[in-house]
């Protein structure tokens, strides 16, 4: 098949198109997310292939890789091949072995080098974000002459905003340029008098995502090059990729923190065992350390018969402490992935969340210790001839376990970073299970402190 055949929309291409003549790229991409696999594939290779590739590169549109797989060989080649290189390889990556193999042969040898170079980078990494497609030119050229040179290349590129100005002889990375700076320039201006005068910001292809995230917020860059140990660019990552990628992530924490694993796809798009498999397995675990408290409720089995009026006390406990720890859980995996706090400050943040927990501890028993004094005067509930002394056992005990809750749960992110977890992993739910557990064994004990010699 010739590119003119490539060109040309399939059979029966009006009508499969005809529902997105009136769309932009963005509401089109919304119209085929919600059409059956089959029927997106064909309207997708029904279209222009112009338009059909800027849809693609849009990572709003879900399926992307099934869509790929679902239309003729020949097609979905022309499509990756006209596709930016770090989209394309996005695709691919969803893609199986037998699909890869049969799609990427037929690529041209620029686009199949360069969607296999960045397949060979890990996940998550600046190798695996980047795209080939920038815009370099010679240190000894001028500015009319780049000019000249990003007219002609404009339209394969992922960016023009910055130019990347390279050694003649050794290709190496030598200063960056901005547009802005550029079209301001003399034409014949040598490049280098319109450069910036800092050094560059450059980052190592294995570089964590997050922190090339940083590096770009940091510095206000629209594009951050990656180099290797000799200083040449590899590619870069531009900040709409860098911005895909940490929503994806943030999206990934957000579900993990909910007691779960992270779903790769849309929710409705996600099969029924694949929900079950995703969901029951924490739920599981969590269980199982629930059946902890049943186990530390049996401990204290003989102290409950004698005074049944501390079960009454026990969702209020329990509950107290699960807060506590899933606010602190929750501000800590937070700071941690913002960078705002290192491993090392570990022990800044107990000094921190100590009398933090104790102040909110106290609060609550106060608030506690009005409820039973209240209602015991008010004549709404009779706790018995011990009511004062049940009244400072709920208030000791509630200063008791909020501190713990608030502790372990800003504890648990760091423990799980150094042990080489994600912090994220440090769910409310599982921090919630956690308390529970050692909230009672801290409510029995000071229970049996205070009311020893009465009640118990």
């Amino acid at each position: 098949m010739n590119q003119k055949d490539l060109l040309r929309p399939v059979a029966d291409a009006a009508s499969l198109s005809a529902p997105l003549d009136n769309f932009n790229t963005a509401d089109a991409v919304e119209f085929l997310n919600t059409l059956s696999l089959s029927r997106a594939a064909d309207t997708l290779a029904a279209l222009p292939l112009p338009r059909a590739v800027k849809m693609l590169e849009q990572p709003e549109l879900n399926r992307g890789g099934d869509l790929v797989a679902a239309m003729p060989v020949a097609r979905a080649a022309a499509l990756l091949g006209l596709m930016a290189d770090d989209r394309a390889t996005d695709i691919v990556h969803e893609l199986d072995e037998d699909e890869r193999a049969r799609l990427i042969p037929l690529l041209s040898p620029e686009a199949r080098k360069a969607i296999q170079q960045l397949l060979s980078y890990p996940a998550h990494t600046a190798g695996a974000l980047m795209t080939t497609e920038f815009v370099s030119v010679p240190s000894d050229w001028t500015v009319g002459r780049t000019l000249q040179h990003i007219r002609e290349v404009e339209r394969t590129r992922e960016t023009v905003y910055a130019i990347y100005v390279l050694d003649p002889h050794t290709r190496a990375l030598v200063q960056v340029v901005t547009m802005r700076r550029l079209i301001t320039g003399l034409p014949e201006e040598p490049i280098l008098d319109v450069a910036q005068v800092n050094p560059p910001v450059t980052v190592d292809v294995q570089l964590d995502q997050e922190e090339v995230a940083q590096l770009i917020r940091r510095h206000d860059l629209l594009a951050i090059p990656v180099v290797d140990a000799q200083h040449h660019v590899l590619g870069i990552v531009t900040v709409d990729d860098i911005l895909d990628a940490l929503i994806e992530e943030s999206t990934e924490d957000v579900h993990k923190f909910g007691g779960m694993e992270a779903l790769e796809k849309p929710y409705m798009q996600i099969g029924f065992f694949e929900m079950l498999r995703k969901r029951a397995g924490w739920l599981s675990v969590l269980f199982l350390g629930e059946m902890l408290t049943a186990s530390a409720m049996q401990h204290y089995e003989d102290e409950l018969a004698r005074a049944v009026v501390l079960t009454l006390f026990i969702p209020l406990i329990m509950s107290s402490g699960g807060n506590s720890g899933s606010q602190a859980t929750s501000l800590l995996i937070r700071s941690l992935a913002l960078r705002e706090l290192r491993l090392r400050d570990w022990w800044k943040v107990a000094l921190r969340e100590v009398p933090t927990g104790i102040t909110l501890g106290a609060i609550l028993g106060v608030l506690a210790i009005i409820r039973i004094v209240s209602w015991q005067l008010l004549g709404l509930h009779d706790y018995g001839e011990h009511w004062q002394l049940l009244a400072l056992t709920i208030g000791a005990a509630l200063v008791g376990i909020v501190t713990f809750g608030s502790l372990s749960g800003s504890m648990l992110p760091f423990i799980l970073k150094r042990l080489g977890f994600d912090p994220a992993s440090a769910s409310a739910p599982f921090v919630a299970t956690l308390v529970d557990v050692t909230g009672l064994v801290i409510y029995f004990s000071i229970a049996a402190m205070i009311l020893r010699g009465t009640l118990l």
